[in-house]
């Protein structure tokens, strides 16, 4: 082999070797606008959601509890802490087996989302809902399904067995939360074609949890002595920091809605501030006046009703808006807890209905009144004017008021068949649920 033909050989190779250069750059770039196509979790948005989960967790545990807690009789403060925990225990569950699917499973009807997610059948870390990790967003949804049965619970306090607490909660979930879930947040839902606004669950959570209170207390009963024996709160104490932890936790609730850490997020925080503070104020104001003394119980519920109130509305009005929504959701509240149920003569032991219902009605319909640009909100849905507006809240509330209201009597009907009565006998409610449903007292003397 003469020189030439050696250097003609060892060219070929080294030819091939001076293109790798290129040719791995051109492969790297590849690879990069393929990483840059692949949809991607917002970090900062997720980090947010994660955040508000644990909060909305924080409500039921031990905010709900405590101030639910404190507001019964001693003998009955563990049954409803066990109430709370065990609720929420199985509606987790529930959630991930068909919850989750009945409310945003893809279905295309405008009343029930489907069984195409049943056992979070297709989520895997990758899915993602909007900018954050879908299983961020099933645990988010999750705790509204929690929290929402564990306000029923009040409204027939201290007298209803715990087995049929729990079928009715485990049935109630299904045929009423589900359903609505769906029809207010899904994007093939009733609520959410006509673009009602029900920004963190007025319909969802409160008018739902305050319609099937009602009807429980009616349902269920008096309990013994109603009107007659001292029924008041036995702490208010741990009443008090059970609210607390509910004003906290409910920035979870409201802003984290949003689905993200941006402006959308800023407008229900400053929200949430101002209606609560309304909502206080309005309670008291009027307590004082017609009393001629402000109470403690009043401020806290006062707090909760301009929480309910601003619920529907945080993404969609004003913060000056916002502490007018809260006031007159207060004083409307005051009204039907202080006066409505007295003549009415229902038990509604924890004022359920009185605050997250009447809270929850006056939120929702007061969201396309208060939306209105010239009150400092954000402007009715597309081309609507108020009239239009409110033509869809109110049609939506209706519908959840009737739904619920249906539903849940007939469902307590059927509770009540296969649990031999919904209510504990009189005997076991006199000495108190805490021993004779658990065999356990809160204090021992």
């Amino acid at each position: 082999m003469n020189k030439i033909t050696k250097f003609a050989g060892l060219a070929a190779p080294a030819a091939l070797f001076a293109g790798l250069p290129a040719w791995a750059q051109e492969a790297a770039e590849t690879v990069e606008e393929i990483v840059e196509a692949a949809p991607a979790p917002d970090t900062g948005d997720t980090a947010w959601m994660m955040v508000s989960t644990v909060i909305v967790l924080f409500m039921i545990f031990p905010g709900i509890a405590l101030f639910y807690g404190g507001l019964v009789r001693t003998k009955n403060m563990l049954s409803l802490l066990m109430q709370t925990t065990t609720i929420a225990a199985m509606m987790m569950v529930v959630y991930v087996v068909y919850g989750y699917s009945f409310a945003f499973g893809g279905g295309e009807g405008p009343y029930f989302g489907g069984f195409g997610k049943l056992f979070l059948a297709g989520v895997t870390p990758d899915s993602l809902a909007g900018t954050i990790p879908e299983y961020v967003f099933i645990a988010f949804q999750m705790t509204f399904a929690s929290i929402t049965p564990v306000l029923i619970i009040g409204g027939f306090a201290e007298r209803i067995k715990f087995r049929a607490a729990l079928l009715f909660s485990l049935l109630w979930a299904t045929f009423v939360y589900f359903p609505v879930a769906h029809m207010a947040w899904d994007a093939n839902g009733l609520f959410f074609g006509w673009e009602v606004f029900d920004f963190a669950g007025g319909t969802v959570v409160h008018i739902n949890a305050g319609i099937a209170a009602l009807v429980g207390a009616i349902c269920v009963g008096k309990r013994i002595g109603y009107g007659k024996e001292n029924m008041t709160p036995h702490s208010l104490t741990l009443t008090m920091v059970g609210a607390s932890i509910l004003f906290v936790g409910w920035f979870g609730f409201n802003v984290g809605s949003a689905l993200g850490a941006g402006t959308l997020a800023g407008l229900a925080m400053i929200n949430t501030f101002t209606a609560t503070a309304g909502g206080i104020i309005g309670w008291i104001l009027v307590e004082a006046v017609l009393r001629g003394k402000a109470s403690m119980l009043g401020a806290v519920s006062g707090m909760i009703a301009g929480l309910v109130a601003i619920t529907p509305a945080a993404g969609v009005v004003g913060p000056v808006g916002a502490i007018f929504l809260g006031a007159i959701a207060s004083a409307l509240a005051y009204w039907f807890v202080a006066v409505v149920k007295i003549k009415l003569g229902y038990d509604d032991s924890l004022d359920v209905f009185g605050i997250h219902g009447i809270g929850g009605i006056t939120g929702a319909i007061g969201a396309g009144i208060f939306c209105a640009p010239a009150l400092g909100g954000q402007g009715f849905a597309g081309e609507r004017g108020m009239g239009e507006q409110l033509f869809y809240q109110v049609a939506a509330v209706g519908i959840t008021i009737v739904w619920c209201a249906v539903v849940s009597f007939i469902l307590f009907k059927v509770v009540g068949a296969l649990t031999g009565g919904l209510r504990v006998t009189a005997d076991a409610e006199r000495e108190g649920l805490d021993l004779t449903s658990h065999g356990e007292r809160a204090y021992h003397y």
